[in-house]
């Protein structure tokens, strides 16, 4: 397999805005060339010459022009009608400075199902297509009325037997119907003209609507896209890797940071092929720190619960309004950085990486260049960038407590704790339109690897989460998001957080955290009559779950058991969790009756 980084190359039917717009994004975000999708520039006020013209002046090759529908397999009459609009679009073609067109397989109701008419017609496009020194790259629809297999689309092209002529291929179109990929490879690679890439979620609906609306960038879905590639790579292909995604979310979004996302997307891909893109992901041994963004009020509030659960203020930073609580080998931060009242929220996360330098080079590597930091000249050099929420991700040495230094009289705790151990994961509400980019985020350019999504009917509608974490669960990242919310109807707690402390014995922490008065969440009786009569776990324990508040799932694995506090501030809460054999969950299950439990709470709080 070559070593020689492909061009990239993106659609501008994945991105919102006009066909300027879609430009600047694409060339902003490093791509080398674009597919200029036929609807952006009809409604552009720009001639073509003139986006040809924008194109260089960005830096930007045209690679393909698209789609061209409904040609072959047709009566005369309709033939030369098709042959005169093939003609218009080649004049299109050449003032735009671009020499391959897509033919998408027919669906028109005039077209027949032959072959041999089929290549006899593509033949004769090619021929006009080559007069003009054009090309023809014919792409198999997986909704074509007679032609939408690749292998179908390729015996056509080869009956066809033309230089001007070649296949398509698009990863959604060969997998959405379930083609064995394999058979790529008996493709010589010259007559594969062009390559479009695109994942997606694995849904059982109608293969049209799957793709106009549920398209992803690569690595956001269910596909084997690395493999798919492999096949087309391995027939001597070395043309563009081209994204030719749509999604009704990419396609309302900021196309900056859809641009961005679509090329970290790109490159994941690249380093799963084989291509050279960036260092591997050093390994990652755990939580380093999470900082919380707080005010004045909700910092004190916050500071009273963390002692509540065992923890002690040991430093302070020496040059910023930091304070450092420790526990075991948990570590919190809180920053009296926020000016707006009751606005406590997560602002950051540290990961402890086996080498932290190569992190930073891969963060830059993947498009999250390492974000500008104010530090005084014997302060820990901590390098960071921004998740899409805005979350400032840490890499801190494995092992080693440098930054410690920042802070005068750390590690010296002596007050007993409740038995937490460290920082067992994070939990982030994502913003609608971010969800998907943050999962790539986190595996791209931290190294941690998608789980399963889950989704669930909460009081508010429905929700959606998925875990990010290392391989051998040292750090875990819970990503959860509403699939939809409209108008001012909404939860009293909008966007919640979290940090979830492991802890060795749950049970026992939270009878002890109910003799000091903590901020325990009440959990309803109802929850515990149903836990009853579904797990049957026996008078004993049950009895101390409801008398504690402590929630319980359990799976083919093991066990989890788990205790929340009451919302601090507008969004914070914390938890302790217990993990019993391999369950490697966050208590899905149990979800909608927390978020009800605060609801109660913060309104009860807050007189609503």
């Amino acid at each position: 397999m070559s070593a020689v980084e492909p061009r990239r190359v993106i659609a501008t039917v994945c991105l919102s805005g006009t066909l300027e717009d879609k430009l600047a994004a694409a060339a902003a975000a490093g791509f080398d060339g674009v597919e200029i999708f036929e609807n952006d520039l009809i409604a552009s006020a720009a001639s073509p010459a003139e986006i040809r013209q924008r194109c260089a002046d960005l830096g930007l090759t045209i690679d393909l022009y698209q789609p061209f529908r409904d040609f072959e397999a047709v009566p005369p009459d309709v033939l030369q009608a098709n042959l005169r609009r093939a003609e218009r679009k080649f004049d299109v073609m050449e003032q735009l400075g671009v020499d391959l067109v897509l033919v998408c397989s027919t669906v028109s109701p005039d077209a027949v199902d032959d072959d041999e008419l089929a290549a006899g017609q593509l033949r004769l496009l090619a021929e006009r297509a080559a007069a003009r020194s054009m090309r023809v790259a014919y792409e198999a629809l997986a909704w074509g009325r007679f032609v939408n297999t690749y292998e179908h689309s390729w015996r056509i092209v080869r009956r066809a037997d033309h230089p001007a002529l070649g296949v398509c291929l698009d990863s959604f179109h060969v997998l959405s119907r379930g083609s064995d990929p394999a058979l790529i490879r008996t493709i010589p690679g010259e007559k594969l003209f062009f390559l479009q890439l695109a994942d997606a979620p694995r849904l059982d609906m109608d293969v049209l609507q799957w793709s106009r609306h549920h398209r992803l960038f690569p690595g956001q879905g269910s596909f084997d896209l690395p493999s798919f590639v492999g096949n087309v790579l391995s027939t001597g292909y070395r043309g563009p890797l081209s994204l030719e995604v749509f999604n009704d979310v990419f396609r309302q979004a900021d196309p900056k940071p859809a641009a961005l996302d679509a090329m970290r997307s790109l490159r994941l891909l690249e380093e799963q092929v084989g291509l050279p893109v960036a260092a591997p992901a050093p390994e990652l041994t755990g939580h380093a720190f999470a900082e919380l963004a707080v005010d004045e009020v909700s910092g004190a509030q916050l500071a009273g619960t963390l002692a509540a659960l065992g923890f002690e203020r040991t430093g302070e930073h020496g040059s910023k309004p930091v304070q450092l609580w420790e526990q075991g080998g948990a570590r919190v931060l809180l920053n009296a950085k926020s000016e707006t009242p009751d606005s406590a929220m997560i602002g950051a996360l540290a990961v402890e990486s086996a080498d932290p330098s190569s992190s930073a080079l891969r963060a830059d590597a993947m498009h999250a260049p390492i974000l500008p930091r104010t530090r005084g000249p014997e302060e820990a050099n901590l390098a960071s960038v921004a998740a899409p929420d805005g979350t400032e991700v840490f890499f801190c040495g494995a092992g080693s407590d440098s930054w410690l230094a920042d802070f005068p009289g750390a590690g010296t705790s002596a007050v007993p704790g409740l038995g937490i151990t460290g920082i067992d994961h994070v939990a982030l509400t994502q913003p609608f339109d971010h969800f998907d980019e943050a999962a790539l985020f986190y595996r791209s350019v931290v190294g941690l690897q998608p789980e399963p999504i889950a989704e669930y009917a909460a009081p508010f509608g429905m929700v959606r989460t998925r875990g990010v974490v290392d391989p051998t669960g040292a750090v875990r990242i819970a990503l959860t998001g509403t699939l939809v919310r409209r108008g001012e109807w909404a939860p009293a707690v909008r966007d919640p957080q979290h940090i979830a402390f492991a802890c060795d014995d749950v049970l026992a922490a939270a009878r002890a955290l109910r003799e000091r008065g903590a901020p325990v969440l009440r959990i309803p009786d109802n929850y515990y009559d149903d836990l009853d009569a579904r797990l049957d776990l026996g008078p004993e324990l049950l009895a101390q779950l409801r008398a504690n508040s402590v929630l319980y799932d359990r799976d083919e694995h093991g066990e989890y058991l788990h205790v929340c506090t009451e919302m601090l501030g507008s969004r914070i809460f914390f938890e302790l969790v217990q993990r019993i054999g391999g369950y490697a969950g966050y208590g899905v299950p149990n979800a909608p009756v927390r978020m009800a439990a605060h609801r109660r709470q913060r309104l009860d709080a807050t007189g609503g």
